[in-house]
């Protein structure tokens, strides 16, 4: 029976797309590159900073390009991310049917946690985790794997939720079912082609495949 759900961070729980593209372009600038445009950093997203700075500045500039993104990082992250559609309502929910929740993300667990805070979120998660708390970041499944021995959840009691062909893979390498949304950078062909336990076509639809498991939470 499943008892946990971990999720994946930015395109599965929130857009900070806006604030990524900025910081970015804010690297580009600062060795005389031009913006990108926001589709383009879409698609650059979730395999870790320092692999989106190697792309975006080359990887001899990874040093000092992680540095200028995390100064302009902090002063945008919680003023230009969202959540999206029926998380909130959605995660509500969930914590009262009595499941544990967790974060896995490619994103530094720093900058998560205080998004969570900022948008009110962060009571409903047990762990958050990031490349900066493992030695190597998805789709290695240490993460989840670290998650579920805290929460004392073995994989066949959990779930892994994403929006990224990085996702299904770090939960097929963990052994936990994996529910795909296309709701981030990867299209639902293209999650479908991945193969998850589920392709789900909204956020809310959790509710449905998801039962009361402990009341008075």
């Amino acid at each position: 029976m499943v008892r946990g759900i971990i999720f994946d961070f930015d395109g599965t729980l929130i857009d900070s797309y806006e604030a990524i593209a900025e910081s970015l372009n804010h690297v580009r600038t600062s060795f005389s590159l031009p913006n990108l445009r926001m589709d383009d950093v879409r698609g650059m997203v979730g395999h870790g900073l320092e692999h989106l700075i190697s792309e975006a500045v080359g990887g001899q500039h990874v040093d000092e390009g992680v540095r200028l993104f995390r100064q302009s990082y902090a002063t945008l992250c919680e003023k230009k991310t969202r959540i999206l559609p029926e998380v909130k309502e959605t995660l509500d929910q969930l914590d009262g049917r009595g499941y544990t929740m967790a974060i896995a993300s490619n994103k530094p667990s720093y900058f998560a946690r205080d998004i969570l805070k900022a948008l009110e979120m962060e009571h409903l998660f047990a762990e958050v985790l990031g490349p900066n708390d493992v030695d190597k970041p998805k789709p290695d499944p240490e993460m989840l794997e670290i998650i579920m021995m805290r929460i004392g959840l073995s994989p066949d009691e959990v779930v892994y939720v994403g929006d990224m062909l990085l996702d299904i893979e770090v939960a097929r390498r963990a052994g936990v079912a994996v529910y795909a949304i296309p709701t981030g950078s990867a299209t639902r062909e293209s999650l479908l082609d991945g193969r998850p336990d589920r392709l789900l076509h909204r956020f809310a639809e959790l509710l449905t495949v998801m039962p009361v498991v402990s009341a008075g939470r």
